[in-house]
């Protein structure tokens, strides 16, 4: 089958398309045959080589852990599903390729496009996961720092969905776009603090932290203390006394279909901000590794 791989760490142009052996189906998995598959800032994370003490590799390796397919082989144990059906969810591995293995999935909504369901996995367990952790609930006001990225628009479309008043940094051009989606943009850096206040007067329940860019103290100061905030993204955080969240403590896998519920109620949009054919996942991680995306890059796969 294509994929893309990569034989040692390094910059984009480490990644290869290749001719590799297809992967079956054991029990409790299925095999897709991948649509399209989703581009996160953790693969390029990965293929550059700074993630290995925390996921060690064996090289060569294919990236990639969101798909969207068509079921094409189902194993011993499942239950639900079957050759034929439409789903998106978590490679167990190699996500850049023909064909995919799932454990963790939900049925793909007929209206939702190839492209939007291979974007939907990572940000949206990652979402829950965080707002779960902050205990984000009705009546809460929470500040979303990166908004505009596609965990920052996730988690705030699924915390306005419980209830909460959100409000979400981000450059300028996005603020609009925000705004359609119920959110109270305001703009990153300098005066953050003073700027939050007079949007939310009562003060700010929580603070979800997407960005990564040195905010954690305007964060502590907004929120009034380091346990009301949390990041996905900083590395520096816990000196601050502030929780950094990695999975490790467990995955939200019930995401899923929190978000394809949504979604056919209209209540949750991920844009696609573009599509590369999978030959062109360098290019594509590249984009991603520069930042100032507004929702998701995704791989054209068939």
């Amino acid at each position: 089958m294509k994929a893309v791989q990569f034989a040692d760490y390094g910059g984009p142009e480490v990644l290869r398309p290749v001719e590799v052996p297809e992967p079956h189906a054991g029990p409790g998995q299925i095999r897709v045959a991948v649509r399209a598959a989703g581009v996160n800032p953790m693969d390029w994370k990965v293929r550059s080589g700074a993630m290995r003490q925390m996921m060690p590799l064996t090289l060569p390796a294919i990236p990639g852990s969101d798909v969207a397919g068509v079921v094409d082989e189902v194993g011993a144990g499942v239950t639900g599903v079957e050759v034929g059906d439409e789903v998106f969810g978590f490679a167990t591995a190699d996500g850049y390729a023909e064909y995919a293995v799932l454990e963790h999935f939900v049925a793909k909504p007929p209206t939702m496009s190839w492209e939007e369901a291979a974007g939907v996995p990572v940000v949206a367990e990652t979402a829950v996961r965080s707002l779960d952790l902050l205990g984000v609930r009705e009546g809460h006001v929470l500040l979303v720092n990166g908004a505009s990225g596609g965990v920052g628009l996730t988690a705030a479309q699924l915390a306005r969905a419980r209830g909460a008043t959100v409000l979400g940094t981000s450059s300028p051009a996005n603020h609009d776009f925000l705004r359609g989606l119920g959110v109270i943009p305001t703009s990153y850096g300098a005066g953050l603090v003073e700027r939050v206040r007079k949007l939310a007067p009562d003060g700010v329940d929580a603070a979800l932290d997407t960005a990564g860019k040195g905010a954690i103290p305007d964060l502590i100061a907004i929120t009034g203390t380091p346990e009301r905030v949390l990041t996905i993204s900083d590395p520096d955080a816990p000196g601050h006394g502030v929780r950094m969240t990695t999975g490790a403590e467990g995955r939200s896998y019930q995401a899923l279909a929190e978000v394809a519920r949504l979604f056919e109620r209209g209540e949750f949009d991920l844009p696609v901000a573009r599509t590369f054919d999978l030959e062109q996942a360098a290019e594509a991680q590249e984009i991603s590794q520069g930042g100032h995306v507004r929702g998701k890059l995704v791989l054209r796969v068939a």
